[in-house]
C-alpha cells in the first residue's frame, strides 16, 4: 500500500482474449473511458441549452475554445483553424486524461509512455500526412531549407531527420515523466501520513499543496503538448 509506484501498475478488470489477441479491459481502459465520458458530457450535454449569459460549463467550453482557437491563429495562421476540431481534440483528451488521474483511485493513463506516445504518433502521422498532402514531394524541402550551401546539406538533412522522426518521443516522454514524478511525490507524502498516524498533518498539508500543484501541472502539460502540435501543423502548412 505505500509504494508509490504501485499506482502505475496496469491490472485487468475484464479479461478477455479473441485468438492471439489479448483485448482485456483493464483500469487504463476505464479511465480513458472515464475522461471520453466526460468530455462528451461537458461539450454536448451541458450545451444543450445554450445562454447568452452563460453558467460555468458553458463558460468553461467557450474559454477553452477561444484558448485553442487563439493558440492555432498565433502559432499556424488563419489557414490552420481548418484543423480546429483536431487540436481541440487532442487538447481535451490530454486535459482530462491528466485531471482524471487526480480523482483517487483512478488510474492516471497519461502517467505510461505507450499512452502518451500513442496521442504523439497520431499527431506525428496526421501531420505528416497533411504535409504530404498539401505539397507533395515538396514536403520533403523541409528537411532542407532554401538558402543553405550545397555542402552543409550533408550534415543538416540527417540532423533534420532525425530532429523530425524524435518529435513524438520528446512529445510523449515529456507529457509522461511530468505526470509519473507528481503523482508519485503526491504517494511518497501519503505514505508518511499512514506512517505517522496523528502526527502526520505536515505531510497532509505538503500533500494539499501538492494536489493543487498537480492540477496546474496537469492544466498545463496540456497547454504544452497543444501548442507543440500546433507548432509541427505550421510545420506541415507553411514548410517554414
Amino acid at each position: 500500500m505505500l509504494d508509490p509506484l504501485h499506482q502505475f501498475v496496469v491490472s485487468v478488470i475484464l479479461k478477455l482474449r479473441v485468438g492471439e489477441a489479448d483485448l482485456s479491459f483493464t483500469n487504463s481502459s476505464l479511465a480513458v473511458l472515464i475522461a471520453f465520458l466526460l468530455m462528451y458530457m461537458l461539450l454536448t450535454v451541458c450545451l444543450r441549452r445554450k445562454r447568452l449569459v452563460p453558467d460555468r460549463a458553458q463558460a468553461f467550453v467557450e474559454l477553452t475554445y477561444g484558448i485553442v482557437a487563439n493558440l492555432i491563429d498565433a502559432n499556424v495562421g488563419r489557414k490552420g483553424l481548418r484543423y480546429f476540431p483536431f487540436v481541440f481534440s487532442v487538447f481535451l483528451f490530454v486535459l482530462f486524461g491528466n485531471l482524471v488521474g487526480l480523482i483517487p483511485y483512478v488510474f492516471t493513463f497519461t502517467s505510461h509512455i505507450i499512452a502518451t506516445f500513442t496521442v504523439a504518433m497520431i499527431v506525428f502521422l496526421f501531420v505528416t500526412w497533411l504535409g504530404i498532402t498539401l505539397h507533395g514531394m515538396k514536403f520533403f524541402e523541409l528537411f532542407a531549407p532554401s538558402g543553405v550551401p550545397k555542402f552543409l546539406l550533408l550534415i543538416l538533412i540527417p540532423v533534420e531527420v532525425v530532429s523530425y522522426l524524435t518529435r513524438p518521443l520528446s512529445l510523449s516522454v515529456r507529457l509522461f515523466a511530468n505526470m509519473m514524478a507528481g503523482h508519485t511525490m503526491m504517494k511518497v507524502f501519503a505514505g508518511f501520513v499512514t506512517m505517522l498516524g496523528v502526527f502526520g498533518i505536515a505531510p497532509i498539508a505538503m500533500n494539499v499543496i501538492l494536489t493543487g500543484f498537480e492540477v496546474v501541472v496537469a492544466i498545463l502539460q496540456a497547454y504544452i503538448f497543444t501548442i507543440l502540435t500546433c507548432v509541427y501543423l505550421h510545420d506541415a502548412v507553411h514548410l517554414h
